[in-house]
């Protein structure tokens, strides 16, 4: 118990410092510098910083916490998108203005100049961020070689979903027009690979509820992320089963076509910490026939170590959301081999969607979402 507290303690003392930076350099640099700290200027800015500093984690608490409010939830995860925005301009900024100090360049109008420029940058990448995160993903298609496949299934659709995250802003209507462009890639398999929503099936049924119309004639398989495990992944499991889709609850189905044949397999995220959850890669392979390749849904990158022992050619991922607000995606690289894209790992393929939605904040800054068409073909 004691330890515990000890470890939520420091935790939040991580998370006070990393706020307070958060605000303190572009407070420096956008305030504080330009400003000689003095004059009404410099005072508002102040108050602005100020007042944000409590905020935002109140707000965060409030929406994300167990008040579950959404429209906190809403300004949070907004105020923490647009900081982020200006915390990286601001750094990058600072940068720029100790090259040009290094060079000889200085004087207030160059710390004025640099201050105006990390303003005008972080007004134009959030609009292009908020434009990015809310637009129906454009298709990326992606041709795939799999050892082992018939020639019955080449040119197979999977169309690959993931990270919708429907969560406290409504987007019942984008959730349609997804479904809408889906059914235009004529998928043979549709796959969500994780991070479904936020929230209850209460509060969210409405979002997702659009999902039932996608058409897939060989199947429609979801698989549980670390974010349905915040709520109640189960009933989420048992909604998805209720409007047509199979979910891979460490468990597998095979496909066939004309004889051609294809296992198309799931498991749980690592952070299950329901019982009877948690990924189990051998029970979801358990009565395979090992001729016949294997497709595996598994929310996260990393998981294909254990894919790679177990002889799966091809897993398919998200999670990383493809650093969602650039520069994110080095932190990101931090706990997962890839952020994006189709990469090698042993003899094992992996596909990591950079996702169709967005979590929290509503941006997406040089990481576009997706809804992917991954193409099999046999390997030569």
């Amino acid at each position: 118990m004691e330890r515990d507290l000890v470890s939520s303690a420091v935790f939040l003392m991580v998370i006070v410092l990393v706020v307070a930076v958060m605000f303190a350099v572009p407070w420096w640099v956008l305030v504080a510098a330009p400003t000689k700290r003095s004059g009404v200027r410099c005072r508002v800015g102040t108050v602005v910083c100020g007042v944000g500093f409590v905020v935002l984690p109140v707000a965060m608490f409030l929406g994300h916490g167990p008040p579950q409010f959404d429209p906190a939830a809403i300004a949070g995860d907004t105020m923490l998108g647009v900081l982020w925005v200006v915390f990286v301009w601001s750094v990058i900024g600072s940068a720029v203005q100790g090259a040009l100090r290094i060079a000889g360049v200085t004087g207030m109008r160059v710390t004025q100049g640099v201050a105006l420029g990390v303003v005008v940058v972080s007004v134009v990448l959030t609009g292009y961020g908020v434009y990015e995160a809310r637009r129906v993903p454009q298709v990326r298609t992606v041709d795939v070689a799999i050892p082992g496949l018939a020639d019955g299934l080449d040119g197979l659709r999977v169309v690959v979903l993931t990270d919708t995250h429907f969560a406290a802003i409504d987007r019942e209507s984008w959730s349609r027009a997804v479904v809408d462009v889906v059914n235009a890639q004529r998928p043979d398999i549709v796959g969500l690979a994780g991070d479904l929503v936020d929230g209850s099936v209460e509060r969210r049924r409405d979002q997702v509820a659009p999902l039932a119309d996608v058409e897939a004639p060989l199947g429609r398989f979801y698989i549980t992320g670390n974010h349905e495990y915040l709520d109640d992944a189960q009933s989420w499991i048992d909604y998805m089963a209720g409007i047509g889709w199979q979910p891979l609850h460490n468990a597998h189905r095979t496909v066939d076509r004309d004889g051609a044949r294809l296992v198309v397999a799931g498991i749980d995220d690592p952070t299950a910490d329901v019982p009877g959850h948690g990924p189990d890669l051998p029970a979801a392979l358990a009565g395979t026939d090992p001729s016949v390749p294997v497709v595996l849904l598994a929310h996260q990158p990393k998981q294909v170590t254990d894919s790679a022992a177990a002889g799966v050619e091809l897993q398919i991922s998200g999670h990383t959301h493809g650093g969602q607000i650039w520069p994110f995606h080095y932190l990101v690289r931090l706990d997962q081999p890839v952020v994006s894209g189709l990469s090698r790992h042993a003899n094992t393929q992996l596909y990591t969607s950079r996702g169709t939605g967005y979590w929290g904040p509503p941006m997406r800054v040089f990481a576009p979402s997706e809804i992917t068409v991954l193409v099999l073909h046999p390997q030569r």
